[in-house]
């Protein structure tokens, strides 16, 4: 399912005459089936897209398309994975993941068996009746990627899934969710701030300007799949995504602390370089 943003605006207001503008004339594409990134310097709006997307926004201008029907609200066709899975606690694993199912009017067995579908798609199937504080926080996470699998939605829109997992976890789900896009063929929007992660996962990755939030760059990962973070194709993309963003980092640090601050001066380029818009 083809997903347009056609010169979207958004702001919000913070008082009556105090208006902070978000997103400026944000127009791009993402084809049935791809799988796109966006980063960018936190506030520069990605989150605001991803909600504009799933329907839990409205743009102040512009149109938010899903094969060309303007989105008026959140629907079936679109489901949305958070940082934190959401899952509910006082249910099992199978539970959380029938939980939609059932909402839809699936019946008791059909509910199942499509539950254990997705249970197995993500290796959890031997979990099925344990609870959310069971399990490790890449375990809920595949439960909560597995609860949006079974509601077989046209576009997935994952907001900064892995970001709270150890590095070691993340590296495992990098290759489950690729195993899992060219198993489905779902069209994925995925939210990150980790440079290296945007270019593992995705066809293509867009890099947004400081707000108001733009897209400034934006670049084919041609790089052979499944995908090493380590392809030389990757690592020569990383640079460039890096320089670029380092340019919309220094704008943000010069408004919070002045013309007279320096980035190479800074503590920024200290850590991991991939995961750069974390700092801000």
């Amino acid at each position: 399912m083809k997903v347009h943003l056609d010169q979207v605006n958004k702001s919000f207001f913070k008082g009556k005459d105090d208006k902070l503008h978000v997103l400026d004339n944000i127009d791009f594409e993402i084809q049935e089936g791809e799988f796109v990134s966006l980063i960018g310097p936190s506030g520069c709006g990605k989150s605001t897209i991803l909600k504009l997307i799933a329907g839990l926004d409205a743009p102040s201008s512009g149109e938010v398309k899903v094969n060309d029907a303007v989105v008026k609200g959140p629907g079936n066709d679109r489901v949305v994975v958070f940082q934190e899975g959401g899952l509910f606690p006082w249910m099992t694993v199978l539970e959380n993941v029938t939980y939609g199912l059932h909402l839809k009017g699936s019946s008791k067995q059909a509910a199942h068996d499509k539950a254990m579908e997705g249970l197995r798609m993500v290796h959890l199937g031997n979990f099925t009746d344990a609870h959310p504080h069971e399990l490790s926080g890449g375990m809920k996470q595949r439960v909560a990627i597995a609860r949006s699998l079974v509601m077989d939605p046209d576009v997935l829109l994952m907001d900064e899934p892995f970001a709270a997992l150890d590095e070691q976890t993340r590296l495992v789900l990098h290759k489950e969710l690729q195993h899992i896009w060219a198993q489905t063929g779902k069209t994925i929007l995925f939210i990150t701030h980790n440079i290296r992660e945007a270019l593992t996962l995705s066809d293509r990755v867009l890099l947004m300007s400081t707000r108001p939030g733009a897209v400034k760059q934006q670049y084919e990962v041609q790089a052979a799949r499944p995908r090493d973070p380590s392809d030389s194709v990757i690592v020569d993309l990383e640079k460039q995504v890096m320089a670029e963003l380092e340019e919309e980092m220094e704008k943000v640090l010069k408004e919070e602390f002045g013309d007279d601050y320096n980035l190479e001066k800074s503590h920024v380029r200290d850590g991991d370089r991939s995961d750069m818009g974390s700092h801000i």
